[in-house]
């Protein structure tokens, strides 16, 4: 179909992969444990528009860049890392919602959660290469259009993560409201997910 290859095998693969967890999990989880299902939500639309990005970027060969220039991997490698550390800070010391205005912040609050998922996304070259390296062995050599090929089984990766990544936020948001209880508590949850932020833009700087 659409010339690929193994398309159930692919499927299986693409599933498991998605419900391992890994920096997107804990980057949604921790959103939706500390501000709710709706930012939650919102970084998962935010990392799956990434990952939408990435298929293109595979799907045209702009990802071989990034294959084959050790300058262009560390470069974008640390902008993420320095990202994630950036929105660990911000919310180590940001205000309580309570104590702004919350008619004037929600719309600015609801495009910087999604640009936020998208940024942490995007700026990852790990998923750059993961996207060039998973996607080609499902493609038949043969196939009329090598970048068809592409843009549906990126489609479909990003269609059955999305599923996983809204599971995660439903279930998160729900076990956080059930352990919230006040101002301080919240405090609590915020500064837990930011210094989580924090240890995963370490982490992507650090490794190889």
């Amino acid at each position: 179909m659409f010339g690929t290859l193994h398309l159930p095998l692919f499927l299986l693969s693409g599933f498991l992969l998605n419900i391992t967890p890994g920096q997107d999990t804990l980057y949604i989880v921790g959103r939706s444990w500390a501000q709710g299902r709706r930012a939650g939500l919102l970084s998962a639309l935010g990392i799956s528009c990434g990952c939408v990005v990435h298929t293109c970027a595979a799907a045209f060969g702009l990802s071989a860049i990034l294959a084959t220039s050790a300058y262009a991997f560390t470069a974008i490698k640390l902008a993420g890392a320095a990202y994630l550390v950036y929105l660990g800070v911000r919310m180590w010391i940001e205000r309580p919602m309570g104590e702004t205005n919350a008619a004037e912040f929600k719309p600015a609050a609801s495009w910087g959660i999604f640009r936020d998922g998208l940024l942490t996304n995007v700026l990852n070259p790990k998923v750059a290469l993961f996207f060039l390296a998973f996607l080609p062995q499902f493609v038949d050599p043969a196939a009329e259009s090598k970048v068809a090929a592409f843009l549906f089984l990126g489609s479909m990766f990003i269609a059955t993560g999305t599923l996983w990544c809204v599971v995660l936020v439903f279930a998160a948001a729900a076990i956080s409201r059930r352990v919230r209880a006040g101002d301080s508590a919240a405090t609590i949850l915020r500064r837990a997910t930011g210094t989580v932020f924090i240890g995963l833009g370490v982490k992507l700087a650090v490794t190889r």
